[in-house]
């Protein structure tokens, strides 16, 4: 009886090349790191970027240097934790890197619904990662949390049209008393003196994981009230609201320097491409659900312009 042939394996996917760039220069390697950039000497607590470089020093004494081209050398004192090593992986070396290389990285958390990107922002402690847990519950998927990645450049040749999302690289991390509002599970702590929980999304739930870069649907700004109201944003408000001062966007200011025009310009070009709203919501625990419903019914709805 002759043998079956045997079946030819998919071809493997090619990465996006926004995708294929960040792999690439976020490759990590141990290797010493220099206690100054640029003449410039950074003390533990404190990072600094220049030219194409980036340095940071952590307070517990982990070492970061990312070279463009060259990827992240990483030094550690004995007896360092892997999971801060993680941490900072994940974010300020990432912010950076992704910076650099002339991403903007917004601080915010998202999900993805028909193939735009819902994504949500607001002060420390606004909700943003607890409400996107929550959405994740009803089936919604989970694209990014804390910060998102917005490729500028447009996919049109023109460079119009809404800026493309990378999807997230860091796990979904909640606060223990904001586990329950959002109906998880933790999955073991972040770290020992950071006690924020991970959570995994809930893919058995949603529609699957995104793994491609999709376009910006709406950016809703988290803000606290007596009854769940959705608003449009238009005219300076919305410039002004891009105007914040984590560390994300500081670090896109130190790797692209623009200078106050043309910092008003961006912010208004990008202000103009994608839709901008304000969600206010109750802060009680026990309405908590008022605000994931409405928000989950607006996304259903598809009214994002």
């Amino acid at each position: 009886m002759p043998h079956a042939a045997p079946k030819a394996s998919a071809p493997p996917q090619e990465l996006h090349p926004a995708l294929a760039l960040m792999e690439r220069e976020t490759r990590v390697h141990t290797g010493s790191v220099p206690r100054a950039l640029g003449g410039f000497a950074v003390e533990p607590g404190q990072h600094f970027l220049h030219g194409d470089e980036f340095l940071l020093h952590t307070a517990a004494g982990i070492g970061f240097l990312y070279r463009r081209g060259a990827g992240i050398a990483v030094e550690t004192p004995t007896g360092t934790d892997p999971r801060d090593v993680a941490l900072w992986l994940a974010g300020s070396v990432h912010a950076a890197v992704a910076a650099l290389n002339g991403f903007y990285p917004l601080h915010a958390s998202a999900i993805a619904h028909e193939g735009r990107v819902h994504a949500f922002t607001g002060a420390a402690g606004a909700g943003k990662s607890t409400l996107v847990a929550a959405l994740g519950q009803q089936g919604f998927v989970q694209f990014a949390d804390d910060t998102l990645l917005l490729d500028l450049s447009g996919p049109n040749s023109d460079g119009s049209g809404p800026p493309l999302c990378l999807p997230g690289h860091k796990r979904l991390k909640l606060w223990p008393e904001a586990l329950a509002l959002a109906g998880v599970e933790g999955r073991g702590e972040v770290a020992d003196d950071y006690p924020k929980q991970f959570v995994d999304p809930p893919i058995e739930i949603g529609t699957g994981a995104c793994t491609e870069p999709l376009p910006l649907g709406e950016l809703i700004f988290l803000e606290a009230g007596d009854a769940p109201c959705l608003e449009m944003l238009a005219g300076g408000e919305r410039i002004a609201r891009l105007q914040d001062d984590h560390y994300t966007a500081q670090l896109w200011l130190a790797a692209a320097r623009p200078d106050r025009a043309a910092r008003f310009s961006g912010l208004a070009q990008l202000a103009g491409r994608i839709a901008m709203r304000r969600f206010v919501r109750p802060f009680d625990p026990t309405r908590f659900g008022e605000g994931v419903a409405a928000m989950a019914a607006h996304i259903q709805k598809g009214t994002s312009t």
